[in-house]
């Protein structure tokens, strides 16, 4: 099964139709690094990332693993590391996404592995399936209230992709 981002504020997954927000400037198929827009296409899903220390672990069929302090995701260009999970403390010369982070949003996390398996730089980093508290508008991820997420995480298997139209 797939799930479909309808539009900006809906996210479906077989029978399941759940509210969520999207990047500011809605959806592009030319996506590019701090452009404040949602890829366009179909994209697998990576792991699920959670903080231990607020969420107990999520009940999933994929693998989670828990953030810790030191966890980024680069979305620097310049560095090798770009579009990649990085230890902050020894390469903390680039930029990058912190995940464990003073606010909920990334509190629990899903890669989407949108330029990911050969990543092209510029063209965009850390697309995340978070949280949100109140639909505002994100950088380019997809963002669900934490209820949902828990459902959807339930319900989503390894081959499960993420259509974004």
């Amino acid at each position: 099964m797939t799930i479909i981002i309808k539009n900006k504020e809906t996210l479906l997954y077989d029978d399941f139709k759940f509210k969520c927000s999207v990047g500011k400037k809605g959806f592009s198929k030319n996506k590019k690094e701090g452009d404040y827009t949602t890829p366009k296409g179909i994209f697998r899903l990576g792991n699920i990332y959670y903080r231990a220390d607020r969420i107990e672990k999520p009940k999933s069929k994929l693998k989670t693993i828990v953030i810790k302090k030191e966890m980024g995701w680069c979305d620097d260009p310049k560095s090798q590391f770009y579009n990649k999970l990085i230890n902050i403390r020894k390469k903390s010369k680039f930029s990058y996404e912190k995940l464990f982070r003073k606010d909920f949003k990334y509190d629990l996390l899903i890669l989407i592995k949108y330029n990911y398996k050969k990543v092209i730089k510029h063209k965009g980093s850390a697309i995340f399936l978070h949280l949100t508290k109140n639909y505002s508008s994100t950088k380019g991820c997809i963002a669900l209230q934490k209820k949902d997420f828990l459902i959807l995480l339930k319900i989503i298997n390894k081959k499960t992709k993420i259509k974004i139209k």
